[in-house]
């Protein structure tokens, strides 16, 4: 399937609900991204209302409803851009552009597919969550935070039946640490293949590629570096990947040949090489 053209549009405000803390889910009414968007794509959106910031944030797609023509992002207040977007009322607009971006790509039949989200991270995995259960697929959701106030979006997961372990790092719901610990403990009593998919801090993401490459699993992880256009232009969101083939890092945007990355073709900080180089390469004694 090939991921719909970009759009831009000013999209309405049409339902807005208040989280717990500084989250809200917000949905505006976008045909293109309704109807376009695959799991892991994001759109650039700002608010009509607010000069600042200058210039649009990308915000995974969180659902579609294409028969409404609407999608729905998570959002978590933090700057001046989510502040302006979660000042909206229904009604209000939005500049947004989209659906942007390289997709998740599908597990295979046979393999459960096993999504590791870090706090707002937990965004793109409810559409493929969706996805694979309405294709009967096997989804198992690792969700970590600092604190039981950062995991809103357990509810949606226990409405499709698919099993979440909550990770805190304060212990206040789930098992307290690094939600990499209880995705480390099931990879090594898993029966069937599993494929991971990623999305979370820089430090979480590169902490589930060494999991990976501990159990000898394929992952997926979506990047998020600054962007400032969505389309390759600014080149403000660059990241170093190499492929197997290539003899030194590459830096590509990650607005358009990602977010999402083979997590073995990351260059990742303190690294000189990717995790697919060195396995082509012997190492010289």
């Amino acid at each position: 399937m090939i991921p719909s053209m970009p759009v831009v549009r000013d999209a309405i405000l049409v339902e807005r609900q208040v989280l717990a803390g500084a989250y809200l889910r917000l949905a505006f009414a976008h045909p293109e991204v309704a109807g376009g968007a695959r799991a892991g794509q994001f759109v650039m959106i700002k608010s009509s209302l607010s000069p600042e910031p200058l210039l649009p944030r990308p915000f995974s797609v969180l659902e579609t409803d294409p028969a409404r023509d609407l999608f729905a992002i998570f959002l978590k207040v933090v700057g001046p851009g989510s502040r302006a977007l979660a000042a909206l009322r229904k009604g209000d607009t939005a500049a947004c552009l989209g659906p942007l971006g390289r997709p998740f790509t599908e597990p295979p039949p046979e393999a459960e597919a096993v999504l590791v989200a870090g706090g707002y991270g937990i965004a793109p995995f409810l559409l493929l969550s969706r996805v694979l259960k309405a294709r009967r697929g096997r989804v198992r959701v690792f969700y970590g935070g600092r604190t039981a106030g950062d995991l809103q979006l357990r509810e949606p997961f226990a409405e499709l039946e698919v099993p979440l372990v909550p990770v805190s790092e304060d212990g206040s719901i789930g098992q307290r640490g690094r939600v990499t610990e209880p995705l480390h403990d099931y990879l090594a009593t898993a029966t069937r293949p599993v494929r991971l998919y990623a999305c979370g801090p820089d430090a979480m993401l590169h902490a589930v590629a060494r999991v990976a490459e501990s159990h000898d699993v394929p992952a997926e992880v979506s990047l998020d570096p600054w962007m400032g256009c969505g389309v390759g232009t600014c080149l403000g969101c660059v990241v170093r990947i190499q492929k197997a083939g290539e003899p030194s890092p590459h830096h590509r945007c990650a607005c358009t040949e990602g977010p999402v990355f083979d997590a073995r073709e990351v260059v990742w900080a303190g690294e000189a090489t990717s995790r697919a180089r060195r396995e082509t390469v012997p190492v010289r004694a």
